[in-house]
């Protein structure tokens, strides 16, 4: 604990000037407790994982394979959805993990796909364009691996209802620890690139 402690110190010494901040926590009720005395809102978490059944994948239109051509597009709608974009973050995700992107007159978004299916990170403008883009994330798992969808809030419930209908469990997941903003909507943060 005593490492955390001062992992967390360091953190919010570094941010000290910024008025938002957001983290990925645990369910450890000590660094739950540690965050909250820290001015941190907690915001309990979902995932849903197993396989998907190949006959519930609906057909997805106007999603696009993406590129590093897009990273404009994408910090546009991270500003829209989490008041920030990700920045240099795309630059490396793009060279991590596949992107899918829809960029549409009702709405635009992205995601990273992780090598088993599901979404790493997500956004999108709009639940509409965040659901299409989490049923292609899930269109590219195996029929015989399971994937997760992690870092679900509750104001995400889309994800919810699309991980019901691909006949995923749903399970709780730690929180999702908010100071001076809302929980960003549509989105589905990555643990390690919030």
């Amino acid at each position: 604990m005593l490492v955390g402690r001062t992992l967390l110190e360091a953190a919010l010494s570094y941010g000290r000037g910024c008025l938002r901040g957001m983290l990925s926590a645990s369910a450890d009720p000590k660094a739950a407790r540690r965050y909250r005395l820290a001015g941190f809102s907690l915001h309990p978490m979902m995932l849903l994982a197993g396989t998907v059944p190949r006959e519930v994948l609906p057909v997805v239109e106007r999603v696009r394979e993406g590129s590093t051509g897009d990273i404009d597009l994408m910090n546009s709608v991270d500003r829209q959805v989490r008041d920030a974009a990700h920045g240099v973050d795309h630059e490396l995700l793009c060279t991590t993990y596949r992107l899918i992107v829809a960029d549409r007159s009702t709405g635009s978004g992205y995601a990273y796909v992780q090598p088993d299916g599901g979404p790493y990170l997500l956004a999108a403008t709009n639940r509409r364009t965040a659901t299409d883009l989490l049923w292609e994330t899930l269109a590219a798992s195996s029929p015989d691996t399971s994937c997760m969808v992690s870092h679900i809030s509750a104001v995400n419930e889309w994800a919810v209802d699309v991980g019901m209908a691909a006949r995923l469990s749903l399970h709780t997941s730690g929180y999702l620890a908010l100071r001076q903003m809302k929980p960003p909507m549509p989105y589905l943060h990555s643990g390690h690139f919030l």
